[in-house]
């Protein structure tokens, strides 16, 4: 495997990257966001067919003749767009420090 070379011609130390402080910032800071988020998207997705195939809680009416399940089911849309809208803010902050990493080793 060769390692990738920069336009001056300097190869680039993929494992000191890899240790330097400010690259596990950066996965520290993606891992407290993205895991919690992800848990939680799925326990919510998955919620879904498990409550309306074992329990008849959301057969309930909400108004009219819609139940529960649609006011759930329409929820799971407004919960991936609002998690999407999250993670493009938090990736800003990413980008900063991936940008760090970067300008500390050179490897712009």
């Amino acid at each position: 495997m060769q390692a990738k070379k920069l336009k001056n011609n300097a190869e680039i130390d993929y494992s000191s990257i890899a240790q330097s402080p400010s690259f596990q910032e950066l996965l520290s800071a993606k891992k407290k966001f993205i895991l919690p988020i992800t848990i939680f998207f799925f326990c919510f997705y998955f919620l879904l067919p498990i409550m309306t195939s074992y329990s008849t809680v959301l057969n309930n009416k909400f108004i009219g003749d819609i139940t529960w399940a649609w006011v759930f089911a329409f929820a799971q849309f407004i919960m991936t767009w609002a998690l999407c809208m999250l993670y493009s803010k938090k990736a800003a902050k990413f980008d900063e420090l991936a940008e760090k990493v970067t300008n500390e080793r050179g490897l712009q």
